[in-house]
């Protein structure tokens, strides 16, 4: 029975939340055969699966020292490559049955599924695939040495999400060793992108009109336990450049100034952005870059910034970015208006990212099969809305969820960013079962 199972009293390995899946399963009470719940309880008391989870808390130190290893990778921003062939040895080592580095760069890994009724999806096997992203919001000079004060790690990226990298990795570490097997074909997957101007570039490849399908997608990103994002936060992001010919600030005034268009534009977008965010579905806007100029005496001869528009609605946010665009169409027509000598300034718009939104519903039995394999961990699921990885596979109406790594974390994307390993294990014990919950555990013998 489940309950001599114990994960971290069966180990010694007692915390402030040991023999966490004992209560959970003793204040549960019944559940049907159906639900959800019940099917995750059921995997959590089957003898392999059971030795997985318990492989996790004894890998726990090795798992730990990855993520230091890992983290002192540097990953900016398009420059992935080093901790994605580091990453795929892992996944090879760690004994996969396949991996490589795709053209867009990511680490992917098969671990083929056995087959089964659970299995089968249109006729071909179910693919399940579990990420966390390889990419940090860091510059390549930026230091990433981990350091470590008391029981806190600290360096950039340590928690953001080189601990979802880690936790992924000791899930197919532990399905390994106590020899689990599922019926579908499970992924495992490093993606590229993640964060800010990568767009989820890594994400849109692998879900790429033509791609081999993916039925079913599990990321992990964010520390902690507990939270659950099957809503996806859309948005849109612009860098805007006025051009014009710049001269002299005394011999060439009465030109058209493209840092006077960029401050019209600036003002016009909020007034229609202001009136637009006051009611409705949840929108936000930012302009959070600005440049351009050579001196205090020139009249610059282009003017930049760079907007950021979020909505959890996609027709609220196709709404401000049309306001947007005609703000900044408005800005140009004024400014060229004023001019007394010279061409007009010209106006570029660069759509820099486009995550798109949707949301997988509450009950739907992925989110419900997270939410009690994070109750089996005696934490209390939340469910939420964020912009990750998962908004690529939401908005195509597969279901994705985006779950917590473990441990406490804080300062993620700034340089002082920390993570400590409090009770850690258990977000990789709920992922492991969520993934074999949703890939379907096979009783067939190698």
């Amino acid at each position: 029975m489940f309950n001599d199972f114990g994960v971290v009293k069966a180990m010694q390995r007692m915390t402030s939340s040991g023999g966490t899946i004992l209560a959970a399963l003793a204040l549960a009470g019944p559940a049907t055969a159906q639900t959800p719940a019940a099917h995750v309880r059921s995997l959590a008391d089957h003898p392999t699966v059971r030795s997985a989870l318990e492989a996790v808390v004894e890998m726990d130190d090795r798992t730990v020292a990855d993520l230091i290893r890992l983290t002192e990778i540097a990953a900016p921003p398009f420059m992935e490559g080093e901790r994605a062939e580091v990453y795929a040895e892992w996944l090879r080592e760690a004994g996969a049955d396949s991996v490589y580095i795709d053209d867009e760069g990511n680490a992917v890994a098969t671990r083929r599924g056995r087959g089964g009724p659970n299995g089968v999806v249109d006729g071909r096997r179910k693919v399940v695939a579990i990420s966390g992203h390889l990419d940090t919001v860091f510059p390549p000079d930026l230091d990433v040495t981990v350091t470590q004060r008391g029981d806190t790690l600290f360096a950039p990226g340590v928690g953001d999400d080189t601990r979802g990298l880690v936790a992924v990795l000791a899930v197919l570490r532990a399905l390994e060793e106590a020899g689990v097997e599922t019926q579908s074909d499970v992924l495992i997957i490093g993606t590229v992108g993640e964060e800010g101007l990568g767009d989820l570039r890594g994400m849109k490849y692998l879900f790429r009109d033509g791609a081999d399908p993916i039925d079913a997608w599990i990321d992990l990103d964010g520390t902690g336990i507990g939270r659950i994002i099957n809503k996806g936060l859309g948005s849109y992001r612009y860098r805007v450049t006025y051009r014009g010919a710049g001269g002299h600030s005394w011999g060439a005034f009465g030109l058209a100034s493209p840092a006077h268009a960029l401050g019209r534009a600036i003002r016009h977008f909020q007034d229609a952005a202001d009136e637009l965010t006051r009611s409705g579905p949840r929108t936000s806007y930012n302009v959070g870059r600005m440049g351009g100029g050579t001196s205090v005496n020139s009249i610059p001869f282009e003017a930049w910034m760079e907007v950021d528009m979020r909505s959890v609605s996609p027709a609220s946010l196709d709404r401000i970015d049309a306001a947007f665009k005609a703000a900044m169409e408005r800005a140009l027509e004024e400014e060229n208006a004023l001019r007394r000598d010279g061409s007009a300034i010209e106006l570029d718009l660069d759509k820099i990212g486009d995550r798109p939104s949707g949301e997988i519903p509450d009950d739907h039995s992925l989110v419900e099969r997270a939410a009690a394999a994070i109750r089996l961990m005696d934490r209390e699921p939340e469910l939420g809305r964020s912009s990750t990885d998962s908004n690529i596979p939401i908005s195509l109406g597969i279901p994705a969820v985006t779950i917590g790594s473990g441990g406490t974390g804080g300062g993620a994307h700034s340089p002082g960013e920390w993570w400590i390993n409090t009770d850690g294990h258990l977000a990789i014990q709920a992922a492991l079962l969520t993934l074999v919950a949703e890939a379907g555990l096979s009783e067939t013998v190698p």
